[in-house]
């Protein structure tokens, strides 16, 4: 069965399916791909708790219920999801009531194609249908056949999931004191190599008064970092309750003026949506952290207009300054795309340029990988796989040397840091953030996750930070 138009609604006996199990009804989840795949997760395990009042857990052996929230980026992401459906189907030859559920890109990109490919998958369903999970899994337990939902009801989804817990009860988006939001789903820049358009449509933002009050509602239970969420968020245009448009530098600034709120991140960035009222905002508003990820893909302009960016290398590297002029301490990382058909030497030694120039902190980087339905999957490309992947090794190495020059640099500096975790290497250690988002361990209590502390960074340390607490008076 296949939903393609409004919700559907809930009958009692519906209902009823649902709630058989409740009293044991347990969750697994697992998530591939970006941050806002974690917060569409996040968003899963709400609606089927608030539904059915289920538990998640760690184990799928223990699941009633296993969902994949799926990414399509890369074609290795997308054969691992297929790799590890395989091994939950024994599991579900042990328990025949177990479902199986497979959402996110991957799912809105193949559809039912997943079904005929693993029978043993009982639901499928996009990005912009996680809200409808119960009823999928109504109808699937009321029908016996496997439910295939791949709409896109537009912000339907944020109209539908349950809306943040108040204040004092676990609420399980937060991490210790940071929360995700997304503001706006899908993108329409259509670059010739990225399916997203595809899979979660184009850009379409929640209206400003909506993630105003979730992020409100968040600080009301102590969250003090917000990092706003979209495909190209700051290509945000959200509707205002009296009818006018609020562009993406109007919500920063609207978002870092509650005084509940310490420190602001967003991701993803386009270059095309860096206006000079944003990059205005970091000459005055602290509390927008100095690190922006700010994807390039390549320095030649000849791959850049292949791949349909909108910008030049010379363009970016404007961008880039404009902000170092306004901020001088902020991190720059960003990602790239190596061996897009028709690059040849000429064009990867324009991006090893355009890295020197610029000093990237960090990036994300991969061999060119074709996404079916997308216009570079059609395009010739005669570079060898070995050649391809020698340029990338040459950009990583470089682009780490400098992240280790960074962090050789913040040696015995003192860095706010947001206490998000126990330190998973030392259990008696905690684990924060920086402003320009390194990790770094310390010794220190409990106590102190989800707060804010001063630690003296510990010379030496290139990788993971070390770091001391500095003591207040």
């Amino acid at each position: 069965m296949v939903y393609r138009g409004k919700i559907h609604r809930l009958t009692d006996r519906e209902i009823g399916n649902l709630q058989v199990s409740s009293v044991t009804t347990k969750l697994y989840i697992k998530t591939y791909g970006c941050q806002m795949n974690e917060y569409d997760s996040e968003k899963m395990a709400d609606v089927l708790r608030a539904c059915d009042g289920m538990e998640q857990t760690d184990k799928p052996e223990e699941a009633d219920i296993i969902l994949f929230n799926t990414c399509s980026i890369r074609e290795k992401a997308e054969e691992k999801v297929f790799s590890d459906l395989g091994r939950m189907r024994a599991l579900k030859q042990s328990n025949p009531n177990l479902l199986i559920g497979v959402g996110g890109c991957v799912a809105s990109q193949e559809g039912e194609v997943i079904v005929k490919r693993a029978p043993y998958v009982d639901l499928v369903f996009g990005p912009q249908t996680l809200h409808r999970l119960p009823q999928l899994i109504a109808a699937r337990r009321e029908s016996g056949k496997s439910q295939v939902d791949i709409s896109f009801p537009e912000i339907e989804k944020f109209d539908h999931v349950p809306k943040p817990v108040p204040s004092g009860v676990e609420w399980t988006q937060t991490t210790h004191g940071t929360a995700f939001v997304s503001i706006m789903e899908g993108c329409s820049k259509y670059c010739t190599f990225c399916v997203v358009p595809y899979t979660r449509g184009e850009e379409v933002s929640r209206p400003f008064a909506d993630v105003m009050r979730e992020v409100e509602s968040l600080t009301a239970q102590g969250v003090g970092e917000i990092t706003l969420l979209g495909q190209n968020v700051n290509a945000y245009q959200g509707e205002t309750e009296d009818g006018d448009t609020a562009d993406f530098a109007f919500l920063v600034q609207a978002v870092a003026a509650l005084p509940a709120v310490q420190r602001l991140r967003y991701t993803t960035s386009h270059p095309r949506e860096m206006s000079q009222r944003l990059i205005d905002l970091y000459a005055t508003t602290p509390k927008l952290a100095s690190h922006l990820h700010l994807p390039v893909q390549s320095g030649s302009d000849r791959i850049l207009a292949a791949m349909k960016r909108g910008y030049t290398a010379l363009e970016y590297k404007s961008i880039v300054r404009k902000l170092r002029t306004v901020r001088p301490d902020i991190s720059i990382t960003s990602d790239f795309i190596i061996g897009f058909p028709g690059e040849t030497e000429a064009d990867f030694e324009a991006t090893m340029k355009l890295v020197e120039e610029v000093g990237f902190d960090a990036s994300f980087s991969f061999v060119f990988s074709p996404r079916p339905g997308t216009p570079a999957a059609e395009m010739a490309d005669e570079t060898p796989y070995e050649t391809k992947l020698a340029r990338l090794h040459r950009l990583q190495a470089r682009i780490h040397e400098m992240e280790q020059r960074v962090s050789a640099a913040m040696g015995d500096s003192v860095q706010r840091v947001l206490v998000e975790n126990i330190s998973r290497k030392n259990e008696l250690e905690l684990a924060g953030r920086t402003e320009n988002n390194r990790v770094v361990n310390f010794a220190g209590s409990p106590g102190m996750l989800g707060r804010y502390v001063d630690v003296r960074i510990l010379p030496g340390t290139l990788h993971t930070l070390r770091g001391e607490l500095v003591l207040q008076p």
